[in-house]
């Protein structure tokens, strides 16, 4: 019995192969079984295609990615967002400020800066994922099914890649950039539920409500960590008197 490896994009039902080649470079792309349909056109697809398909938020290039590729880029893919979300918030903290002396010790203290957003940017991205793997889980074992922490853990971070968005806004900056900070983050909590639909093949009220837990908790530690950063500021201050 062959080894079932692959989805077909348009139904999700398993396949054992998406081609077969055969002599002089001709490549015969296999159709599904449940929906007489190709299993995956994307074989054929320029990257640019799929790129765009998968922007659109369509399922059938979401599960081309995620179940018949072999794409191991997320941690890149997740630090480098992480960088560009850090940034973001780094320019705006510090905005134009500048220093004429490269040995001032406020250009060292917005270097140190920049690695507390980073870290406060991958504690908000660590507690949304286990925000919304808590509530898939609970759901889903109410059904008598299971969550494999892995594959899920991969389509989300591969469908936060619209932070990168975020470089250009800020370069780029103008008055509708509050707008356009808004409308990525909307794009990108849209890519996780296109991916938790895909990579669970579960319904999108689900997908919905896993994503708005995980936003609400990360919501959550972001103001107790605001918080206790005017508290520990508020305490400094009679440290010395």
């Amino acid at each position: 019995m062959a080894r079932i490896r692959f989805k077909c994009v348009e139904c999700n039902a398993d396949a054992t192969e998406l081609h077969r080649d055969y002599s002089n470079g001709i490549l015969k792309i296999m159709i599904c079984g449940s929906c007489a349909k190709p299993v995956d056109k994307y074989v054929e697809y320029d990257p640019v295609i799929i790129l765009i398909d998968a922007i659109l938020c369509k399922p059938q290039a979401f599960r081309h990615i995620l179940f018949n590729t072999e794409i191991n880029i997320h941690w890149k893919l997740c630090v480098f967002c992480l960088l560009c979300e850090a940034y973001l918030r780094w320019s705006q903290r510090h905005g134009s400020d500048a220093t004429s002396d490269p040995a001032d010790i406020i250009r060292y203290t917005k270097e140190w800066d920049f690695y507390g957003m980073f870290a406060l940017a991958a504690l908000e991205l660590a507690v949304y994922c286990a925000g919304v793997w808590a509530l898939l889980w609970a759901a889903r074992c109410l059904r008598g099914r299971s969550v494999q922490t892995a594959p899920l853990l991969q389509a989300l971070l591969l469908s936060c890649y619209g932070k990168v968005l975020l470089i250009p806004a800020v370069i780029w900056e103008h008055d509708y950039s509050p707008l356009c900070f808004r409308l990525i983050r909307l794009f990108t909590l849209t890519s996780n539920t296109q991916a938790i639909r895909v990579i669970l093949n579960c319904s999108r009220r689900l997908a919905v409500l896993a994503v708005f837990g995980g936003l609400l908790l990360e919501t959550c530690v972001t103001h107790g960590v605001y918080r206790l950063e005017l508290s520990v500021l508020d305490f400094l201050p009679d440290l010395h008197t």
